[in-house]
């Protein structure tokens, strides 16, 4: 679906100076300073709306929250909600995830959160999904010995080809959900896009993955 220009997006973004990193290629190695505290530090790859991040980041203000898109017409809707709330741990970046290894350091993030991305259907474009290896390795650099992945998808294909790359890995995996509203899973905290797919009746596919092969 093709997203509607929002003419100001980027300057309603960049005004946000509580909120927005300016320059996340100067953040590596410096997000403890950035938060002020040495709080764990989760981050959402593909934030969307907002409704996902904003949420958790109230209900935790001990851990420190950064929300990552690439689209400003998106996160021009994801900070609107953060003015609302005046959340503090929680900081916005206008970045693509491609090159997310040039805004944090080793071991400086301790959950990522992947929820509804691109399926790229293709499979010339398979090097694009968000769960391929060669993202994989990245979050690997990125992530604390005991760090987490979150994934969550509608897309029962993007989820099979997931669950192969991180077997291919060897990569620990638990809490496989096949259909996430009937494992009645307490702790989900819903996106935009998954409340629609779950009135329609879709099957939501949910895994937790540990990136260092604990």
């Amino acid at each position: 679906m093709r997203l509607r220009n929002i003419p100001g997006a980027e300057e309603f973004i960049f005004s946000k100076k509580n909120y927005i990193i300016e320059n996340p290629k100067e953040t590596k190695g410096k997000w403890r300073e950035i938060f002020g505290n040495d709080n764990p530090i989760y981050s959402e790859f593909g934030t969307g709306k907002g409704k996902f991040i904003t949420t958790l980041a109230a209900k935790n203000p001990d851990i420190n929250y950064i929300a990552i898109e690439y689209k400003a017409e998106v996160l021009y809707k994801a900070m609107q909600k953060v003015e609302e709330l005046k959340l503090s741990n929680l900081k916005f970046m206008l970045f693509n995830v491609e090159f997310i290894e040039e805004a944090f350091d080793k071991d400086e993030l301790d959950r990522i959160y992947i929820n509804f991305c691109d399926p790229w259907h293709k499979k010339r474009h398979a090097k694009r999904r968000l769960t391929h290896r060669v993202f994989l390795n990245k979050y690997k650099t990125i992530l604390a010995e005991d760090g987490w992945i979150h994934f969550k998808t509608d897309n029962r294909k993007l989820f099979q080809f997931s669950l192969n790359e991180f077997s291919e890995l060897d990569l620990k995996m638990k809490n496989i959900s096949l259909d996430l509203a009937s494992d009645d899973f307490e702790e989900n905290v819903t996106t935009e896009y998954e409340e629609k797919f779950m009135l329609k009746g879709n099957p939501i596919f949910r895994v937790e993955v540990s990136i260092k092969n604990l």
